[in-house]
């Protein structure tokens, strides 16, 4: 699959995976799947989910780092700015060349277009906040995150997931 292709599959799980409402409780829900698989497989993993003015659930398993908790900040600013899933800005950038200080003049030490930041969108609102895990690659980063937001919304991954890498 090139760059264009996964483009459109990641447009089209922005389009697929959306809530009919969000709070603190659908918050919980989601960042305790992550946590529960990152548990599993023992996974470093930084999750962080949030309305775009607050945090819901934060939490961070054995072996993080400061940089992974920065890498969080940084996937957030960028979903927070782009209104779409920071691997989507990434893919974006790869295809015009460029990267995101290049193209949109902003600092990479504030913003990450790399794989692991996702919009909580509600449907007929738009997006709301984002979920963002840092800890593993960011292809890997940006799947579980898929894999979780399926399972919450009783969606299938299968249908709109990137093929691994």
């Amino acid at each position: 699959m090139d760059l264009k292709e996964e483009l459109a599959v990641l447009i089209h799980q922005e389009q697929v995976l959306q809530f009919e409402s969000f709070d603190e409780d659908n918050a919980w829900e989601l960042g305790a799947l992550l946590y529960s698989k990152a548990t599993r497989e023992n996974w470093p993993l930084v999750i962080d989910v949030r309305r775009f003015d607050r945090p819901l659930f934060l939490a961070a398993r054995p072996g993080v780092t400061a940089d992974n908790h920065d890498w969080v900040r940084r996937k957030n600013n960028t979903v927070q700015r782009f209104l779409r899933s920071s691997y989507r800005v990434a893919h974006q950038l790869k295809l015009e060349g460029k990267d995101i200080s290049q193209r949109y003049h902003l600092p990479p030490a504030d913003y990450a277009s790399f794989g692991g930041g996702f919009p909580i969108i509600v449907r007929g609102t738009g997006p709301i906040g984002s979920v963002t895990v840092s800890g593993l690659p960011d292809r890997q980063d940006h799947q579980i995150i898929i894999d979780a937001l399926c399972a919450v919304l009783g969606k299938s991954s299968e249908t709109i997931s990137l093929p691994a890498s």
